[in-house]
């Protein structure tokens, strides 16, 4: 059994027109709803092996400040290939990890996070800014995984449902 949490990033800033979306950063409630998650997931013992964002500011940003929260440990790794990404690519990135990792973390972008969660679980969720969805798949490789992978939606967690710091 191998647990995904699937992160989208923070809330950004729109306030700067001259900016690239690629390059958009968070904006202070992403800032501050990022760690929260962050402490959330390590007070719940779901503290991620590895970390994968997308190469965007805003879910970079948003990796990095969970985890320091988190107290990670790992590699945080980036690839453009999350950037906008669609579930086929999600779950091509996952595919050639090594199977050490038991609980890897994705950060990345809607639609795609929130059609993933939907695909591997059958469940359709609101997928709103810094939210975590913890599945469980029953799979022993990555390499196994696809979209006919039938996993178990364990865990949504949004940062108006957690408890202030």
């Amino acid at each position: 059994m191998k647990t995904l949490l699937i992160l989208r990033h923070a809330k950004s800033d729109w306030g700067n027109s001259h900016l690239q979306d690629h390059d958009r950063p968070l904006n202070d409630r992403g800032r501050y709803d990022a760690p929260r998650m962050g402490a959330w997931l390590k007070q719940q013992d779901m503290v991620p092996e590895l970390i994968i964002s997308s190469t965007a500011e805003r879910a970079w940003t948003t990796a990095e400040l969970v985890a320091l929260a988190c107290d990670f440990a790992g590699e945080l790794r980036t690839t453009r290939d999350f950037y906008l990404a669609g579930p086929p690519e999600y779950i091509e990135v996952l595919n050639e990890l090594a199977d050490s990792f038991e609980r890897v973390m994705i950060v990345g972008h809607n639609p795609g996070m929130e059609e993933l969660v939907a695909l591997l679980t059958e469940q359709e969720r609101p997928f709103t800014t810094a939210n975590v969805a913890v599945v469980e798949l029953p799979i022993d490789s990555w390499g196994e995984l696809s979209i006919f992978t039938d996993g178990r939606l364990r865990h949504h967690w949004q940062p108006r449902d957690l408890p202030d710091r």
